[in-house]
């Protein structure tokens, strides 16, 4: 260890003794902080400093943490922050009294909770303030926050430690109240088109055919495995068999699989159904939602993005085969067997699907030649049906299915397509899914949903469905580089 870090940690846990020692005096002399139960707060920093017309002169309480203060004999200067940011605070001895100015305030910590009334004014400077009163210690902060300049920037620490990370640094606390936002705005686009919010099951009985791998774990009164689930899909879609023609569910996703800057084991979906209408309907919702959403929440719908400008307003709608053929060169409506497209494959050093069908191959193109030049919103529909084992086929050419996702910034933001409802089909792409899953990886325990296509023998509507995830959504309007930054407690390792 080198000499300054020694340094600050004996400091460190010097200043951790002398707030402890703070801590047993207060409770010697009965002032102990932690047994105050609660604060009548009835004004907030942000508000005060909006309306100041409205609240110069008044008397208010606020309540927060003490992120700075300067003492100055007599007066002294302090800073509280607050849920809406922070205050100047303006204490003087014989407003406040004399002992608890000088063995109460000038004795407190920063980082320290505390309750303060007093009325509002401007300083000389013009600088809204509250002129104190009366003080409050609510809670003793016994480690000392990161230092000031330098602040908490150790990435991996700012994760671990969250709590500290939105105590100091006020722009992460913004984004996860932008998160918030984008949340409410969301739920209620949805609910003003009339689709009710419904909740699933996060714990399902087996492990579906998708090439998603799962969580396990086990229920001890049932005495069988059971699999947190990957999707919130097949249950929705048992709720439009049911007649709920308009369902939509905000789930928590999790997928044992790998993590980067836009993957993390455990996220956050919305997955949307609507009844008698299709994949084109979906493509319009989706459209009309973003563009709402983001005017509500940004004001704007060109939104500054790591370094570039993503234009919202705009929405460009291509096939695969257009994109590919656009990004590639390769026209794969001229492509007339699986034996010509391997060759075009190798060819082109695009990397071969484990099952190499002609679909399947179209997919690895759009994959190697066509997902990095989508950086404007836009719409690729028509995908093989090979990799759409939900989705319905499309009537001019069963080869393909009316599915779509859509791509912004080179991410893909959403999937969606018109709901494969024929009970017959579906049965025969689960066993086929299954059945590959298993050639792929004898020891899976994938299972083919036999309910599901139960419920689909009872009939279901022609029906469009949509899933997107939220993180990604709310990395795109906070201008956020990694998964990480908006979630507020993202997977990690621990320490040791």
């Amino acid at each position: 260890m080198a000499a300054n870090e020694t340094n600050e940690v004996i400091s460190a846990g010097s200043e951790l003794a002398v707030r402890r020692e703070k801590l047993a005096t207060l409770k010697a002399t009965g002032n102990d902080p932690f047994t105050i139960t609660k604060y009548d707060v009835d004004a907030f920093s942000a508000d005060i400093k909006a309306d100041y017309p409205s609240y110069e002169g008044k008397t208010v309480r606020l309540a927060g943490r003490m992120m700075s203060r300067r003492i100055m004999g007599k007066a002294s200067f302090a800073n509280l922050a607050d849920k809406q940011g922070n205050i100047q605070l303006y204490v003087k001895r014989d407003e406040v009294g004399t002992d608890l100015y000088n063995t109460g305030f000038k004795k407190w910590d920063i980082g320290d909770i505390i309750g303060v009334a007093g009325t509002v004014f401007t300083t000389q400077t013009g600088e809204v303030s509250i002129h104190v009163t009366e003080l409050t210690l609510l809670a003793k902060s016994l480690l000392p926050l990161p230092e000031k300049f330098h602040g908490l920037t150790n990435v991996d620490q700012r994760y671990r430690q969250r709590y500290v990370d939105l105590i100091v640094n006020p722009e992460v606390k913004e984004t996860f109240v932008k998160r918030s936002m984008i949340l409410r705005e969301l739920r209620a686009y949805l609910d003003s088109k009339g689709f009710l919010e419904v909740d699933t099951p996060i714990l399902t009985p087996f492990e579906i055919g998708a090439s998603t791998r799962p969580f396990y774990t086990h229920h001890n009164t049932l005495d069988m495995d059971m699999v947190l689930r990957i999707e919130t899909e097949l249950y929705l879609k048992r709720l439009i068999v049911g007649g709920m023609d308009r369902v939509y569910e905000v789930g928590r996703i999790f997928r044992n699989e790998g993590m980067d800057t836009k993957h993390n084991p455990e996220f956050t979906t919305i997955e949307l159904y609507q009844a008698y209408t299709d994949f084109e309907g979906m493509m319009n919702l989706v459209e009309d939602m973003m563009k709402t959403v983001t005017m509500k929440v940004c004001g704007t719908l060109q939104i500054p993005y790591q370094g570039q400008t993503i234009d919202l307003s705009h929405w460009e709608r291509m096939t695969m085969v257009e994109a590919v053929k656009k990004y590639s060169g390769v026209d794969f409506a001229e492509v007339a067997s699986d034996e010509e497209a391997i060759a075009l494959a190798k060819e082109h050093h695009v990397e071969l699907p484990e099952v190499p069908t002609k679909g399947a191959i179209l997919a690895e193109f759009f994959d190697a030649y066509v997902e990095e030049k989508l950086i404007q919103p836009t719409f690729i529909y028509d995908y093989p049906v090979e990799i759409s084992p939900l989705a319905k086929r499309k009537p001019s050419d069963p080869a393909f299915t009316e599915r779509f996702e859509y791509f912004i910034n080179a991410t893909e933001f959403g999937n969606a397509f018109s709901e494969l409802n024929d009970p017959v089909d579906q049965r025969e792409r689960f066993e086929k899914q299954v059945a590959e899953r298993k050639a792929q990886d004898p020891e899976t325990r994938a299972q083919v949903d036999y309910d599901y296509v139960t419920a689909l023998e009872y009939g279901l509507p022609p029906t469009g469905g949509l899933g997107f995830g939220i993180d990604r959504l709310v990395m795109l309007l906070t201008d956020s580089a990694s998964i990480r930054d908006v979630l507020l407690f993202p997977t990690m390792k621990p320490v040791d």
